[in-house]
């Protein structure tokens, strides 16, 4: 039996604790609530043994931490990371993007850092609660932490040891740049992905992609336009994407994290990226319209009529 720090109780930090404590770990979920853990999976709800913390103050070194907040709220996971990591802990970074290592740097003190990719299906239906719909697999470096993480792995949860991880992580960002976009651009589920014209859109989003991935050294091709589409094509057409998730919640997407870092990292290389600067804004718009407070619209005044 393991320690193990859960930082983050959304969908996937839910998943994840309740997957580690019924394989006998010792679990602690971090949450701004103190609800209790709740996951369910084909319609049965329960309730795993994690004890859930509020206050980072409550927290002592673990064997494992794992770090799933949203990547933008990383800064404020500080205060947990610095009582859960000591000497001898490995934080697991099960976060989107291409850049994990350097996104949690000076926050793990003497831990080591392990940079980990979902692929979880499952949708945050309330505090410390989540619908885990399909998917239980990670992709970690192949070096000693990760031979580690997967002979940690508890029964359903699937753990793949990747050489090259670069290509890994520029994958895992097309599997997002383009469901995620579309979905929280439209407020649509995944069915939207297949209508002829979205199709095409996401396939030009997922084409500069790839190439802006080459530029940065990720072993990508045309290929992986046509992989990740049949990828969108293996989902219900009632699944939804994180982003989709966040926007019908009212809370800040990871799109910056996402088209975002397609557009920066282009402008870098030379690479176009005119679709993806295009989505990019209108999701930026979208985000600033979310916290610009609206005018009060009064009703129009009324004319009294006679007959």
């Amino acid at each position: 039996m393991s320690t193990v720090t859960v930082v983050g109780a959304g969908a996937v930090g839910v998943v994840l604790a309740a997957a580690m404590s019924d394989a006998g770990h010792d679990v602690v979920a971090c949450s701004r609530t103190s609800a209790p853990l709740a996951v369910e999976r084909d319609g049965v709800v329960r309730a795993p043994a994690v004890r859930v913390r509020t206050d980072p103050a409550t927290v002592t070194g673990s064997d494992w931490v794992l770090l799933c907040t949203k990547a933008q709220d990383t800064t404020s996971a500080a205060p947990w990371l610095s009582r859960a990591c000591h000497q001898g802990t490995t934080l697991l970074v099960c976060q989107n993007g291409i850049d994990h290592v350097e996104r949690v740097g000076g926050l793990a003190g003497p831990a080591d850092v392990l940079p980990a990719l979902v692929y979880v299906a499952a949708e945050r239906t309330g505090p410390n609660r989540a619908r885990h719909r399909r998917g239980a697999h990670l992709v970690v470096p192949a070096c000693p932490a990760g031979e580690r993480a997967a002979a940690l792995a508890p029964e359903g949860i699937d753990v793949r040891l990747e050489l090259d991880f670069r290509t890994a992580a520029w994958r895992k960002l097309l599997t997002n740049v383009a469901a995620n976009a579309v979905t929280a651009l439209t407020g649509r589920r995944m069915e939207v992905l297949r209508e002829p014209q979205v199709r095409q859109l996401a396939s030009t989003l997922l084409t500069e992609t790839v190439e802006v991935g080459r530029a940065e050294g990720a072993a990508l091709g045309h290929d992986d336009v046509r992989a990740t589409l049949d990828f969108y094509d293996r989902f219900a057409p009632e699944d939804g994407t994180s982003m989709l998730y966040d926007r019908l919640a009212g809370r800040p997407t990871e799109h910056a994290l996402f088209n975002g870092t397609v557009c920066a990292l282009g402008l870098r290389h030379g690479v176009p990226t005119p679709v993806n600067d295009a989505v990019h804004a209108l999701l930026q718009a979208t985000e600033n319209a979310r916290r610009i407070p609206q005018p009060q619209v009064r009703p129009a005044a009324t004319t009294a009529r006679t007959t």
